[in-house]
C-alpha cells in the first residue's frame, strides 16, 4: 500500500485546514510492522541458538527451517512458531513442537516461551527505537519497507 497524499486542505471563511491524518496513521502502522519484523528475526535467531544446545541439535537444517514467523499487515501483528518446512519435507520437525509443548515421551522445553520471556527488554528497545522515528517523518519513510514480511531460511 503507497503512502497516502501528504495533506488535505479544507477552507473556510478564507482559513485553511490542513490534515495529516491519514499520512500519520500510514506512519505509524508500517514502523509498527517493521518493528515486529525486526522482532521476529531477533527471537528466530535466539530461539535457534537455544536449540543448537540442546543434545542431537548442534547441526543441521531442519531445526532453522521449522521456526517461521509471519507479519500480518491488517491486524499488524506478529506470529512466531515452529511447523513443518516449506521445502516439502515431511514430518520434519514435528519433534520441536513436542519439545515445546511436552507430551506423554517428550518433556516440556518450552523454548520458544523462555526465550520471548528472557528477553522482553530487549524486544521492548526494538521497539522503542522504530517507535521514536515518529517525529521524523524523513527517517520514518527510509525505515518502511512495502512488502509482506514473511520468515525465509536464509536468514540464520
Amino acid at each position: 500500500m503507497p503512502m497516502p497524499p501528504s495533506v488535505t486542505r479544507l477552507s473556510k471563511d478564507g482559513i485553511t485546514f490542513v490534515s495529516n491524518v491519514d499520512r500519520t496513521q500510514y506512519t505509524i502502522k508500517e514502523l509498527s510492522r517493521r518493528a515486529l519484523y525486526d522482532v521476529a528475526k531477533f527471537i528466530r535467531r535466539e530461539v535457534i541458538k537455544e536449540i543448537r544446545t540442546l543434545p542431537g541439535m548442534k547441526r543441521g537444517k531442519r531445526p532453522p527451517r521449522g521456526i517461521h514467523y509471519w507479519v500480518r499487515s491488517k491486524e499488524t501483528d506478529l506470529q512466531i512458531g515452529f511447523g513443518h518446512s516449506k521445502r516439502g519435507l515431511s514430518g520434519d520437525t514435528w519433534y520441536l513442537i513436542q519439545q515445546e509443548l511436552g507430551s506423554r515421551r517428550q518433556p516440556k522445553r518450552s523454548i520458544l516461551r523462555n526465550v520471548v520471556y528472557n528477553n522482553i527488554d530487549k524486544i521492548r528497545l526494538i521497539e522503542g527505537q522504530y517507535l521514536s522515528y515518529i517525529n521524523d517523518e524523513n527517517k520514518a519513510l527510509g525505515f518502511i519497507n512495502d512488502k509482506t514480511y514473511e520468515s525465509s531460511d536464509n536468514e540464520e
